[in-house]
């Protein structure tokens, strides 16, 4: 499994716009092959800024790479330059690969 995450710096003036731009646009994850799940986080406040971060679950990193080759990722951020500055800079971009889960979700009755 690989966790892909972008960290935002949000100015607090520009909360309400930035959560809209999220709530209300197309993603197309969901027709991706390996997609999982996808979230937004909403973070701790900091004197200029409030953190969130994007969180997507993929089944592999090449599933992930394959969706930022992907028309539907063009599709997704082809407007993402066209809102007012509402982060102090570009998100910064982590890439997890995952080598332990623990969970709690009840096994299939076998």
């Amino acid at each position: 499994m690989f966790i892909a995450m972008n960290r935002f710096k949000v100015l607090k003036e520009a909360v309400k716009d930035f959560e809209n731009v999220w709530l209300t646009r197309e993603s197309f994850l969901t027709e991706l092959p390996g997609f999982i799940e996808f979230h937004m986080l909403r973070g701790p406040e900091r004197e200029d800024h409030i953190l969130y971060a994007s969180h997507t679950v993929w089944a592999s990193r090449a599933d992930f790479e394959g969706w930022t080759k992907s028309e539907q990722f063009r599709k997704a951020h082809h407007r993402a330059g066209d809102n007012k500055p509402m982060t102090t800079g570009h998100p910064e971009f982590e890439g997890f690969e995952v080598f332990q889960t623990v969970n709690n979700v009840p096994k299939a009755a076998e």
